[in-house]
């Protein structure tokens, strides 16, 4: 029964997606419709492991909104590979897992509405300062390449969108760069984890919300660190085993900073109160599964919004309200704020 079930509904998926016009016989075509009267539809279509004997651009419907091409040996990129009916309306593609070594300049550049780009698992090394040129990105994955310096000149003001999301995780970056007399760079999250950087990248100047260097060969976060990311609201740090020190004044841009992850690095001892300078909006401290066994005393005058930390393997501390009590001059009752934790003997 449950063969049949299986064969039934096999060849239903291969009925619906062959009514989709110009849908390529190797991948599944899907309409979504929505809004009233379902007046409104998109495509996705699939075209996972389509074999090595398929040539690009593969036939996909006029109104293809996602394409997933994923896991194809597609390899070289160049500039007749995403060209033709369907490619123009784009608005999500994947090529993750195709052997590309490079993608040539134009190459992307029929995709006027592209927002999400995932070219993560391949093999790139560099791109054209004119790669996303023109395009309306908000999502880009550039993780598992072989990246040993990233010019920041490819997100810049030259495309029309604004990037909110780039992911560079585990790739083999040793350096981050741009080009000083390039436009201004608007990514609002950035990921770099996993790679060799040895010092927090210049970053100054880019609105970014959203940084995670975890997993990098950093020794030391050096006095101004984060200079002008004025805007970043989450800064994680996480898994830096090389990590020894945190020079007083690191983090004294960041005002407006609400989660700070400092959590597994064992060799990351100590932290003096100036450390700590500047973070008047930060909510969440983790020094989980750290070198960190104490904190200066009187941590609710350094950090007048926080509301928890953690410490150690299972300790975590909140913000509460202390017993009041009864003011003889004033004639009411007042709350002192403490930090509380849920192991006894540990005391701020």
């Amino acid at each position: 029964m449950a063969l049949l079930l299986g064969l039934g509904l096999s060849l239903l998926i291969a009925v619906y997606s062959s009514s989709v016009k110009n849908c390529h016989p190797g991948c599944h075509c899907e309409v979504e419709s929505f809004g009233l009267f379902d007046s409104f539809s998109l495509t996705r279509v699939d075209c996972r492991e389509l074999g090595p004997s398929t040539t690009m651009p593969v036939p996909i419907p006029l109104d293809t909104t996602h394409l997933d091409l994923s896991s194809n040996t597609i390899g070289p990129l160049n500039d007749a590979m995403l060209t033709g009916p369907g490619y123009t309306t784009l608005v999500s593609l994947d090529l993750s897992s195709n052997h590309i070594t490079k993608v040539s300049a134009n190459a992307l550049s029929k995709l006027r509405y592209l927002q999400t780009l995932d070219l993560s698992h391949n093999s790139l090394e560099k791109l054209y300062s004119s790669s996303f040129s023109g395009l309306p990105l908000a999502d880009v994955d550039l993780s598992y390449n072989n990246f040993r310096e990233f010019d920041m000149d490819v997100f810049t003001a030259k495309a029309n969108g604004e990037f909110l999301s780039v992911d560079l995780s585990y790739n083999q970056i040793l350096a981050v760069s741009r080009n000083p007399h390039g436009g201004a760079l608007h990514i609002q999250s950035l990921s770099l984890t996993g790679n060799h950087l040895t010092s927090v990248p210049k970053l100054a100047g880019i609105p970014l919300r959203y940084l995670n260097l975890d997993g990098n060969p950093i020794t030391s976060i050096e006095e101004g660190a984060f200079d002008q990311l004025k805007d970043l609201v989450y800064l994680s740090l996480s898994g830096l085993n090389e990590l020894q020190k945190i020079q007083p004044q690191s983090f004294k841009s960041l005002q407006s900073l609400q989660i700070l992850d400092l959590s597994n690095n064992p060799k990351l001892k100590m932290l003096a109160p100036a450390v700590f300078s500047g973070l008047v909006s930060l909510q969440e401290l983790n020094l989980s599964n750290s070198g960190v066994t104490s904190l200066p005393s009187n941590m609710l005058a350094h950090f007048p919004s926080i509301k928890s930390i953690m410490l150690g393997e299972n300790i975590r501390c909140w913000r509460t309200q202390k017993q009041g009590q009864f003011h003889r001059q004033l004639g009411q009752v007042t709350h002192d704020e403490v930090l509380s934790c849920n192991v006894e003997g540990i005391v701020f």
